[in-house]
């Protein structure tokens, strides 16, 4: 039924004008303003993302998005200069290192996770 039609995502926050300038100044996204009173975020090669604001917000308890980099190391690192925190996990299947990186050691991808100013977990994952 809609396996030849387009689709997008959507996520909710808290606060939009926070959203905004996280996904603007700190992740460097192009970000549009809808009139339907929402944000898009605008990544090459992918549908737009809308972000609606939603008053009784909650996180979800899940990687909302990710972000594909050809070098983790230097993603974490650019967003840790930008005040980016890495979530930490000592779990026996996802052990991040000191900077929040589970090594997959081919064994899957390299990620790392972290949150947005409303609290939703998004993440980067290693695209070699």
């Amino acid at each position: 039924m809609f396996k030849d039609s387009k689709a997008f995502s959507s996520f909710s926050v808290n606060d939009l004008q926070a959203a905004k300038k996280f996904y603007t100044e700190v992740l460097g996204l192009e970000v549009s303003d809808n009139p339907m009173g929402i944000i898009e975020l605008h990544i090459t090669g992918s549908n737009n993302i809308m972000v609606y604001p939603k008053p009784n917000h909650e996180p979800a308890t899940f990687t909302v998005l990710n972000f594909l980099a050809p070098d983790i190391d230097n993603a974490v690192d650019a967003l840790i200069v930008k005040g980016i925190v890495f979530e930490q996990y000592d779990q026996e299947y996802m052990k991040t290192d000191k900077k929040g990186i589970v090594r997959a050691n081919g064994q899957g991808p390299n990620i790392a996770w972290f949150k947005d100013p409303a609290g939703n977990i998004l993440s980067v994952i290693e695209d070699k």
